[in-house]
């Protein structure tokens, strides 16, 4: 098999970085086939050439982008999953995180594509949610363990729910029950 052909590449990483660069700073409507050829330099055809649909473009972006939540946890777990959450709220607090993270639940319902993407994002919040809730049963600091996709759904669902769907803030309060209600603590 011969390597790729390095215009080729470079034109990829010179569009991913047009895209990823229109996404934190303009949101996720600027994503577009025009935007982004203008940002990088190159011919709009060439954009389209490597993604046919902008929002697989936008879908590569963010398979790209570092999901920070939920990792390496700590004891005592409690206090570390309420500083998550409350990370995971002022991200989704900014419009064009949030417009990204609704972007990604719509494409999924019509594109496979996005739906693996979606699954990946997925499965590493409940992962690194079940190390979580096995190190706090480790340590003696929780005596039940709920299944770690139904932990995701009630702690990053919830978060989700606020800041989307009501437009609204999360509290440290709400957080706290959050945490509270999601397993047998001591």
């Amino acid at each position: 098999m011969a390597p790729p052909d390095p215009r080729t590449v470079r034109s990829r990483e010179a569009i991913l970085a047009a895209a990823r660069h229109l996404l934190l700073h303009q949101g996720p409507a600027a994503v577009t086939h025009q935007r982004v050829a203008e940002q990088a330099g190159i011919g709009r055809a060439t954009v389209y050439r490597h993604w046919a649909r902008a929002e697989l473009l936008l879908i590569d972006v963010m398979a790209g982008a570092d999901m920070p939540f939920f990792r390496d946890p700590v004891a005592p777990v409690r206090p570390w999953l309420r500083h998550q959450l409350r990370l995971l709220a002022a991200d989704l607090a900014q419009p064009e995180v949030r417009a990204v993270a609704l972007t990604l639940l719509q494409g999924a319902l019509w594109d496979p594509h996005i739906a693996r993407q979606r699954d990946h994002f997925v499965a590493t919040v409940d992962n690194r949610l079940a190390a979580a809730l096995e190190l706090a049963v480790r340590t003696g600091e929780a005596t039940g363990r709920p299944d770690p996709g139904e932990a995701a759904a009630l702690l990053a669902g919830s978060v989700l729910y606020r800041t989307a769907m009501q437009d609204g803030t999360v509290s440290d309060e709400f957080i706290t029950r959050l945490v509270d209600s999601l397993a047998t603590w001591r």
